[in-house]
């Protein structure tokens, strides 16, 4: 079987959960080789994602490690049997694999949460708003990948829209709506995307005003993606060379509640489409 160089998010995600189904049965890569007939070496590369790994041989893990969560299995047979070439491979070779790691993640999700305090959700960004966030980057991008980034940032709202759209929730801060980083004409479009989107019956738009006492969680921004089943959902943290994606249940756990703490200090929905409008008049 070839090795793969460089997997992606989504085949180390697949590898990492038959490690975890294999140490919770208490097998060594060993002991879990002589069940398949394979060698250790074969084991270590499946569960690292740079070996890919048939139905067959993902269901007779699954028994050897006695995992009993059908929907669990069914799951990762299908990350297993998954071929989608989706629109973010063009970008193969001309991005960072973060970026083409993060579409995938979108385009498999079956829900999307997303907490911002200082810019915009990229899902809701404007092609002005995006271009400016890319081009203040320091060291500067050279043109031709800032619009790289640009193109792809605004690919990525197919999520959102027909005919593939999921449930969105997005709880922005005052400070991302004020914050101009465009100039005025650039700040009202944005508003008016927002509010544009927030009318989708499967979008739900919060707002966190700065007028909010005992409101200490600012610093917990975040995007989250639902999986197929709760265990293989993902959250994406800002990292130094791109994202990071978490898929520890226990962390998890703690930014699903995190979310729910800061939904409950937003305003509700219709409050935020009047504050937002609020704003734009202000512009």
């Amino acid at each position: 079987m070839t090795r793969r160089k460089q997997p992606t998010a989504r085949q180390e995600r697949l590898g990492s959960e038959l490690r975890r189904l294999r140490e919770a049965a208490g097998l060594k890569g060993l002991e879990a080789a002589s069940l398949l007939g394979t060698d250790s070496a074969q084991i270590s590369q499946i569960e690292f994602g740079t070996a890919g790994v048939s139905e067959e041989r993902v269901r007779r893990l699954a028994s050897h490690y006695s995992c009993t969560d059908a929907e669990l299995v069914e799951a990762l047979v299908a990350i297993a049997t998954d071929r989608t070439r989706g629109w973010w491979e063009k970008y193969r070779g001309s991005l960072p694999t973060s970026f083409l790691d993060l579409a995938e993640l979108e385009y498999h999700s079956s829900y999307r949460l997303d907490v911002e305090f200082l810019h915009i959700p990229g899902l809701f960004q404007t092609e002005d708003y995006a271009r400016a966030i890319f081009s203040y980057r320091v060291p500067e991008l050279p043109a031709d990948d800032v619009e790289l980034r640009v193109r792809h940032r605004l690919e990525r709202k197919v999520v959102i829209e027909e005919p593939a759209r999921v449930p969105y929730k997005a709880v922005i801060h005052e400070a991302a709506l004020r914050i101009r980083v465009c100039d005025r004409a650039a700040a009202r479009v944005q508003l008016d995307r927002i509010l544009e989107l927030s009318e989708a019956p499967h979008i739900t738009v919060r707002v966190i005003p700065f007028d909010l006492d005992d409101f200490a969680g600012a610093t917990n921004a975040m995007m989250y993606a639902g999986g197929a089943v709760p265990r293989l959902d993902t959250a994406v943290r800002d990292a130094p060379h791109g994202a990071g994606f978490i898929g520890c249940e226990a962390q998890l756990s703690a930014f699903r509640t995190l979310f729910r703490k800061v939904e409950f200090a937003s305003l509700d929905p219709e409050r935020s489409r009047d504050f937002i409008h609020n704003l734009r008049k202000e512009l």
